[in-house]
């Protein structure tokens, strides 16, 4: 199960009570206080792990606590600190705070470690309080409670290439064809219910990852469809690919598709549509109407972005394809 974004509670470890005590020893007449310092609470740690690609582990097990420190003790004896948990996160993984909205840190490479929540301090044993005045003090603190926080895990794919268009505009197949992926692939809407990742070998034995996004419709980026829930998977992505079906069994208008994908990407985030673009007309093995082509190319052309025609199922065009988007993933320099 693909799971993208959870809600979880953590709270770092209390510090442990200073202790309130007096040395008591032979040929000690004047042992005077000697009351340890309570141990520092454990820390919460979020640590980004190449073994985990999805939140999944977060959702039935929502609640997180480290350790407690340990009160202090006598004979100047300082409580033993709270062990801190580590938390492994997916790369590509957002942490936000659920109360402020802020967000705290953004996990981008692998073993990268971040204190979520800080534990609190141990209070002071009485014999920080004695002075030349004051020598038999009975003062001691408490430990200070652990730091608690409300979090909101988001995940974005890190990937260098993003497909995006309508439900059965050929992203599976075209991902299927490239890389070694194995989507699932039918003939109806929705086939694929979360993103795929293939990783794509070039000439120059470089690879990029590609991403195939659930197909977005209108109103995606206000919950319609599938769309709203993966949208962010392509906010991280070097160059969008975007697929327009062009063959008749569609039922619908190639250059209306270009347009309300366009306007869902802006709508959702307007750095999208500052990302470069190609536009690539699929399924040209079965498009009997070549004016629906002409016209796809002419909007696109109004726009200035490069067009390709690619067929997955022959692979007209995909070569191509690949070499233009090899060039803005790897730019010369």
């Amino acid at each position: 199960m693909f799971i993208d974004e959870v809600r979880v509670y953590v709270k770092a470890g209390d510090g442990g009570s200073g202790c309130m005590a007096f040395r008591r020893e032979k040929f000690v007449p004047k042992g005077g206080p000697s009351g340890g310092d309570g141990g520092r609470g454990g820390d919460v740690i979020f640590v980004a792990s190449p073994h985990h690609n999805t939140l999944l582990h977060f959702r039935y097990n929502p609640e997180h606590h480290a350790e407690r420190g340990r009160h202090g003790e006598g004979s100047n004896k300082t409580g033993r600190d709270g062990n801190p948990i580590e938390l492994p996160v997916p790369v590509g993984t957002v942490v936000v705070d659920e109360d402020t909205g802020e967000t705290i840190h953004d996990f981008t490479v692998v073993g990268e470690k971040w204190v979520i929540a800080r534990g609190g301090r141990g209070g002071r044993g009485n014999q920080h309080f004695a002075t030349p005045t004051h020598q038999a003090p009975t003062e001691h603190e408490p430990g200070r409670p652990g730091q608690e926080r409300r979090l909101r895990l988001e995940l974005k794919l890190l990937a260098d290439v993003g497909l995006v268009g309508f439900p059965n505009a050929g992203k599976s197949t075209l991902i299927s064809r490239i890389s070694a992926a194995k989507p699932k692939i039918a003939n109806y809407p929705f086939t694929t219910l979360e993103p795929n990742l293939g990783v794509v070998r070039m000439p120059s034995e470089r690879t990029m990852v590609v991403a195939d996004i659930p197909g977005l419709i209108e109103g995606a980026h206000e919950g319609a469809g599938l769309g709203i829930q993966f949208l962010r998977h392509i906010e991280r992505t070097k160059v969008l690919v975007h697929l327009v079906d062009v063959s008749e069994f569609s039922g619908r208008d190639p250059v209306e598709d270009f347009k309300v994908i366009l306007k869902e990407l802006g709508s959702f985030s307007e750095t999208l549509l500052d990302k470069p673009m190609l536009v690539v007309a699929t399924k040209m093995d079965v498009a009997q109407d070549a004016t629906r082509v002409q016209k796809l190319k002419r909007a696109v052309a109004r726009r200035k972005m490069p067009f390709f025609k690619i067929s997955a199922v022959t692979g007209e065009g995909l070569e191509d394809l690949l070499f233009a988007i090899g060039q803005r993933v790897f730019p010369q320099p």
